[in-house]
């Protein structure tokens, strides 16, 4: 990657404020147009992830993009990620997502609250894409109430011992028959709502299971989710992360860039919607003009155009003022996803509209890109979640806003 940064042009813009985060954009934008896109759309069909074109993700520099270098990562900051986000998405939004559970999730999360000996053990692994790592938090029965969580851990000598179930985890299997190699796993471990601690799980110990798979959902097909079952599985104590009952505040401070990430997501998305629209609305001919001189396909390309970069305006602002070691930026990170997945839910529908038959059939890629967008409305915090969210933060400025 430093080789790639060394060549960058001098630019400087809200979207990339460095050399080094044009250069980030270039680089990943080519492997992204050049080895994620043609696959997008038969790992779409197989619903199945591309294994050995993810961990040449690690080759790059990007598994680790937030992981300080000591530990093998890339160093950079939460605009990069978003950069990282916004490129993947715009091709192969299934694939970004495998990435966003592995390099946020868990990788992020690791290496701001990990101990200096697990971070030492598993941030190389993972940067290097020796490993695959997710992160368990949702449950059958408890999806935005996290904090309801029925998994327990309790304490038995020098071990913790695990019992319960996590459901919708991205990377919960990459292969269709084992886990994947590592999680870090939130589990209640007192009887106060947040009694909430957080452990490293690793594949094969026993009791740690694979549970049902998660097929024929309506998007994000190329990326795999399952269940994950727990029982009785016996954790070291060295597997603990952060402080007993102190994982709400390793959660939160990992969902403000979760959210972020998943609203770059969104843009990547409307984007490539707004390129493919406007080049056919161009093209095309009806009537005996270009469909772009009807106004009817002018509102549609226009209206997504401004909505896209308001999005993105607010993304990389949110971004430039996110500290990834603090919490602090939740109201923007709720409102950055809240706004940026219905806008790219919504442009991924306009340009269906404008290419017509066209735009319904999987050769061109919006259809697909509509079927994905969905997700980002409910993933990491549905659209009402992000309300309540909001309105509680804003409740504390009543008087002026932040």
């Amino acid at each position: 990657m430093a080789a790639v940064m060394c060549r960058a042009r001098g630019f400087a813009s809200i979207f990339s404020p460095s050399e080094e985060h044009q250069a980030l954009r270039e680089m990943v934008r080519t492997f992204a147009e050049t080895e994620v896109e043609p696959q997008a759309n038969e790992f779409n069909k197989l619903e199945k992830m591309n294994l050995p074109l993810f961990k040449k993700l690690g080759e790059l520099g990007l598994l680790g993009v937030t992981v300080p270098d000591a530990y093998g990562g890339s160093g950079m900051d939460a605009t990069a990620a978003a950069i990282v986000h916004e490129e993947l998405s715009a091709v192969d939004p299934a694939f970004c997502l495998a990435y966003l559970a592995h390099s946020m999730l868990f990788v992020n999360n690791l290496a701001r609250n990990g101990s200096e000996a697990q971070k030492q053990k598993w941030l190389p692994l993972v940067c290097d894409g020796s490993k695959i790592g997710g992160m368990c938090m949702s449950e059958p029965a408890v999806g935005t109430d996290v904090l309801g969580m029925k998994t327990s851990a309790k304490r038995d000598g020098d071990d913790w011992v695990i019992n319960g179930a996590k459901m919708w985890i991205t990377n919960g299997t990459v292969d269709g028959e084992t886990t994947g190699d590592v999680y870090l796993v939130y589990a209640k471990t007192g009887p106060e709502k947040r009694n909430v601690s957080l452990f490293l799980v690793e594949k094969g110990m026993p009791g740690f299971s694979l549970g049902q798979q998660i097929k024929d959902k309506c998007g994000m097909r190329a990326s795999m989710t399952a269940e994950l079952v727990f029982q009785d599985v016996r954790v070291p104590a060295a597997n603990l992360v952060g402080k007993v009952d102190g994982a709400a505040i390793c959660m939160m401070r990992n969902l403000e860039i979760e959210r972020v990430t998943l609203a770059a997501m969104s843009l990547g998305i409307a984007r490539r919607c707004i390129e493919e629209m406007n080049r056919y609305a161009k093209d095309r001919k009806a009537f005996g003009s270009s469909l772009n001189a009807f106004g009817q396909m002018q509102r549609l390309i226009t209206e997504s155009y401004a909505e896209y970069m308001a999005g993105r305006a607010y993304v990389y602002q949110t971004a430039s003022n996110l500290d990834l070691d603090s919490v602090g930026n939740g109201l923007d990170a709720d409102g950055v996803k809240l706004y940026c997945g219905v806008m790219g839910k919504n442009v991924a529908d306009r340009a269906i509209q404008v290419m017509g038959g066209y735009g319904y059939v999987g050769e061109y890629n919006v259809e697909r890109l509509w079927r994905d967008s969905k997700l980002l409305e409910i993933g990491g915090g549905t659209n009402e979640a992000h309300h309540k969210n909001m309105i509680r933060d804003l409740s504390r400025n009543v008087d002026k806003l932040p």
